[in-house]
C-alpha cells in the first residue's frame, strides 16, 4: 500500500484516537479519589475569598499527578470566577519570563511582548488584574524541579508567593508537581519560609489498576473486538514492570496503528510485539530531543560499557564546554532524574566519597 492509498484509506480501528493522547483528561479518573479530595481541599479557601493552600504533589512518573491537577483546574474554571488556575510545563517553560508570560496570557488574554517591556511591568499587570477582579491565583508548576537546574526556582516561587507584599490583598498559591522528592533541600530559607505545602502523594498504580485503566481506554478509543483482553493484559504487564502507565497507553495506540497499517481488522500479538520495540526506541529519542547541547555532550562522554567517576567525567566535560562544576553537577542531577544515567557511591576518592556514573540507555 503506497502513501496515496494510506491517505485515502477510510477503514480505521479507532473510535476516538484522542483517547490515547498524553493530554487527554478522562471523564472517569479512577483510583485517585483521595488525591483529588486533597487538591480540592487546597483550592477550597479561595472559593470563599480566602487564600488557597500551597501543595506539593509528588510521586513516581505516570501516576496521574498532572491529570489530577488539570481535572481539578477544569472543574474550578467551569464553576467559579474566583480563581485563576495556570498550569505550566517547566520542561518547556523554565525561565522567569516564560512562566510569568503564561500567567499573563491566561489572565489578560495575550502574552506580553518578548522584548521592549521590562519584567516589572509584566509583573504589575498580572497582580493589578487579580486585584481588580478579586481573583486568587493558583500556579501549577509541573516538573518544578526543572526550574532549579538553572537556579530560577527560588526566585520564581518567591515572586509569586510574596506578591501580596507589593500588592496588598493579592492571594496566591503554588502547586509544585514533581517526581524529585528531595525538592525541599533546594529551597532557599526565605522561600522555604513561605512555601510550606500540603503534601499530596501519588503512589504507583497497582497492576490491576493499570489493567482496568487500559481496558477503559481501549473501550473508549477502539472499536469493539479490535483487541483481546489477553493482549491488553500483556501490555499492562509490560507497563507495570516499567512503572509507567503512559507506556501502556502508548503501546495500545501504536499496536492499533501497526495493525491498521497492515490492513488487519484486529490487533494481533505480532502487532503488540512490534509496538514494544517502536515505543521503547521512541521514548528514548523523545527524551534526548529535549536536552541541551551541554547535556548531550555529557552523555556522550560516559563510557557505554563501564562506569566513570564524577571527578573524571567533569575533567572531560570541562575540556569540551569550560562550564563550572556547579553547572556540571546540576546537569548530572537532571540526567539522573530523567533516568538516562545512574550513579552509585564507591570507595573513597581524593576529596571524600566518590560516585561512579553509568548510562541506562
Amino acid at each position: 500500500m503506497g502513501f496515496r492509498d494510506l491517505l485515502s484509506y477510510e477503514e480505521t480501528l479507532f473510535r476516538d484516537e484522542r483517547v490515547f493522547d498524553p493530554d487527554y483528561i478522562p471523564k472517569d479518573f479512577n483510583f485517585r479519589d483521595t488525591q483529588l479530595r486533597e487538591i480540592a481541599f487546597c483550592l477550597k479557601p479561595a472559593l470563599r475569598g480566602g487564600k488557597p493552600i500551597n501543595a506539593k504533589i509528588y510521586g513516581p512518573p505516570a501516576t496521574g499527578k498532572t491529570t489530577a491537577v488539570k481535572l481539578m483546574f477544569k472543574e474550578v474554571e467551569e464553576t467559579t470566577q474566583k480563581i485563576c488556575c495556570v498550569h505550566v510545563n517547566c520542561q518547556i517553560s523554565s525561565s522567569k519570563f516564560a512562566i510569568f508570560s503564561q500567567i499573563h496570557k491566561k489572565l489578560l488574554g495575550h502574552a506580553p511582548p518578548e522584548t521592549g517591556v521590562p519584567f516589572s511591568k509584566v509583573y504589575e499587570a498580572i497582580f493589578k488584574k487579580l486585584l481588580k477582579e478579586n481573583k486568587a491565583l493558583v500556579v501549577a508548576l509541573d516538573d518544578m524541579n526543572y526550574l532549579f537546574y538553572d537556579r530560577y526556582g527560588n526566585e520564581i516561587i518567591y515572586d509569586i508567593l510574596r506578591a501580596h507584599e507589593v500588592f496588598p490583598g493579592v492571594k496566591t498559591a503554588i502547586f509544585g508537581i514533581l517526581s524529585d522528592v528531595e525538592l525541599n533541600y533546594k529551597l532557599d530559607l526565605r522561600v522555604a519560609s513561605v512555601y510550606k505545602p500540603n503534601e499530596i502523594f501519588f503512589p504507583p498504580y497497582k497492576y490491576t489498576e493499570i489493567e482496568e485503566i487500559l481496558k477503559d481506554r481501549a473501550k473508549l478509543g477502539l472499536y469493539p473486538r479490535v483487541i483481546s483482553d489477553e493482549l491488553i493484559e500483556k501490555i499492562a504487564e509490560f507497563a507495570y514492570e516499567h512503572g509507567d502507565l503512559r507506556l501502556g497507553i502508548e503501546l495500545l495506540k501504536v499496536s492499533a496503528l501497526i495493525a491498521e497499517g497492515e490492513g488487519s481488522r484486529k490487533v494481533l500479538e505480532k502487532h503488540v510485539d512490534k509496538a514494544f520495540e517502536k515505543v521503547k526506541a521512541f521514548k528514548v529519542e523523545r527524551i534526548l530531543e529535549t536536552l541541551s547541547n551541554e547535556e548531550r555532550i555529557l552523555i556522550e562522554l560516559i563510557p557505554k560499557n563501564r562506569g566513570i567517576t564524577t571527578g573524571e567525567l567533569y575533567e572531560l566535560f570541562k575540556q569540551k564546554t569550560s562550564l563550572s562544576y556547579t553547572k556540571f553537577y546540576r546537569i548530572l542531577e537532571k540526567l539522573e532524574s530523567l533516568r538516562i544515567i545512574d550513579t552509585k557511591f564507591t570507595g573513597e576518592g581524593k576529596k571524600g566519597r566518590s560516585r561512579i556514573v553509568f548510562l541506562r540507555i
